[in-house]
């Protein structure tokens, strides 16, 4: 499930009072708690859970978990998407992804592909580096500047 689609019902869950929302979506299924006398909210993504202090998620209501996390690493630079579409890692379904993690890569080398109206466009490097993390799961679709990539 997507990391906004579960801020997003977590300031649901604190906006509306309701003590309890359960979520299945296909075979992902999150549930999210909300214990008034204790203070926290717990996150379950596919039975693993994790606690998340009230006052933190209502401190930063619009930062997605990705922006989160690169500004935890200031080094790394974030590859962001140049356009709306669709995410692929790989050339074709079952082939080899282009990039991994911890793989290194230089300016001009492709990275991805993202699918716009029906044309493939080969995402490259921005810079040189070391892929630190791939932010986007294949074929899930992208926005405009949209991290992709941590690059370091």
């Amino acid at each position: 499930m997507d990391l906004r689609k579960l801020k997003t019902l977590i300031d649901l869950v604190q906006q509306s009072g309701i003590a309890e929302l359960e979520i299945t979506e296909g075979e992902e299924k999150v549930r999210i708690s909300r214990f008034g006398a204790a203070g926290a909210q717990t996150v379950a993504p596919q039975s693993v859970v994790v606690p998340l202090p009230v006052a933190a998620a209502a401190a930063e209501p619009t930062a997605p978990a990705a922006e989160t996390e690169a500004a935890a690493e200031p080094e790394a630079h974030a590859l962001k998407s140049p356009m709306v579409g669709t995410f692929y890692r790989a050339s074709a379904p079952g082939a080899k992804a282009f990039v991994e993690v911890g793989q290194a890569v230089k300016a001009g080398e492709t990275v991805c592909i993202i699918e716009a109206m029906k044309l493939l466009n080969e995402i490259e490097a921005d810079r040189d580096g070391v892929i630190k993390a791939v932010l986007v799961e294949n074929g899930q679709p992208v926005e405009y500047g949209q991290p992709l990539f941590l690059i370091d």
